[in-house]
């Protein structure tokens, strides 16, 4: 038996994604609907593993990437994890880094076409995962936007390399400055996606151009509507169906062409992203984002520019280490402390002044 002969979907055992392959065709799902289909840590390793196994299988001729349920297709890092994990450990986060890059690379570099089905929104690394596949078709009451600046980070996963080539360089500094909506017919206007698909339903009838109302009413099963995935499976069956009906080196060769310009400006800046945004995890910025998110409150954007206006520290959440307790000794004492953090002692008139500069109460 060879290193890449076919297996099984079900030999690898997945815990949170789902994966099939059937007629020539291998299924990825996310399966953590419980939160809107973030990818945790543990979900990067099996996507990465799935798509380097259908990309190898050669009875699969075409993969589809989605996500379970109707809400979200993804949307991107699990932030509760970021909290608890990486702005603890930001070194950790590097590492992290390094399997989300494996996972993308493991969509662009497939050898195979992968055609993202959009079944909810796709947000901050979600939108990054659709635009690593090939083709894109879109349910019209899904969303796709970016959330990096807002939470404390940077969109560096591919939406601000790929995004200037993609829509454009004015759409694609809108949609990384402004973390907006972008509703299914702008994202097909813009070229976000190949096609938009109705799925909000009332009375049996597909709802053609729904409005947001009726999206609301639908998602939440009242008054007679709700979501109906059944065009975008036609759809995206359609779209499988032609890709089977090419010769699969020269679709293998085509790809790799066309990606020249995904990979161009992916691998000039994605090292840099890791390390920077690593380094980054260590500030205020996401420490105060990305708990704005985990508590369900809005972030304090003008506090930051406040404390740095004001000659605060904006970088540290409780001023830069500089402090010295005079009893024990130690050293790299936040300046905003009135007291040693090891020994309990006050820090004295030098320390009260430091504590009027850098704001006690920050």
């Amino acid at each position: 038996m060879g290193y890449f002969e076919s297996h099984a979907a079900e030999t690898l055992d997945f815990k949170e994604i789902l994966y099939e392959k059937a007629d020539w065709v291998a299924t990825i799902t996310i399966n953590r609907p419980f939160n809107y289909n973030a990818y945790s840590t543990l979900a990067l390793r099996e996507l990465a593993t799935a798509f380097q196994d259908a990309a190898f299988d050669d009875q699969v001729g075409v993969i589809v990437y989605t996500g379970a349920g109707d809400r979200a297709f993804c949307t991107g890092g699990d932030v509760k994890e970021y909290e608890a994990l990486y702005i603890q450990k930001p070194r950790d986060y590097w590492k992290y880094m390094g399997l989300f890059k494996a996972y993308i690379e493991s969509i662009v570099n497939t050898g195979k076409p992968v055609v993202a089905r959009l079944n909810g929104m796709a947000v901050g690394g979600g939108n990054e995962s659709q635009m690593a596949c090939d083709l894109a078709v879109m349910a019209e009451h899904a969303w796709i936007g970016q959330v990096g600046t807002r939470v404390g980070s940077v969109a560096a996963g591919g939406a601000t390399q790929w995004l200037p080539i993609m829509i454009g360089d004015r759409r694609a500094r809108e949609m990384l400055l402004f973390n907006g909506e972008i509703r299914p017919r702008q994202a097909l206007d813009w070229g976000l996606v190949n096609r938009v698909v109705p799925s909000v339903v009332k009375g049996g009838d597909f709802i053609e151009g729904a409005t947001e109302e009726q999206i609301r009413l639908a998602q939440k099963g009242e008054d007679g509507y709700s979501i109906n995935l059944d065009r975008l499976d036609e759809e995206v069956d359609g779209l499988v169906e032609k890709l089977l009906d090419q010769f699969p080196e020269c679709v293998r060769y085509t790809k790799q062409q066309v990606n020249f310009w995904k990979d161009l400006s992916w691998h000039h800046t994605i090292g840099h992203a890791r390390d920077w945004l690593s380094i980054h995890y260590t500030c205020y910025e996401p420490w105060e984002g990305m708990r704005a998110f985990v508590e369900k409150r809005p972030a304090d954007y003008m506090g930051v520019r406040k404390r740095a206006a004001e000659g605060r520290s904006s970088e540290f959440v409780w001023g830069p280490p500089r402090g010295e307790c005079g009893k024990c000794g130690a050293k790299g004492i936040p300046a905003a402390f009135e007291y040693c953090g090891v020994c309990g002692e006050p820090l004295g008139e030098a320390a009260a002044s430091t504590v009027e500069t850098e704001g006690a109460a920050s």
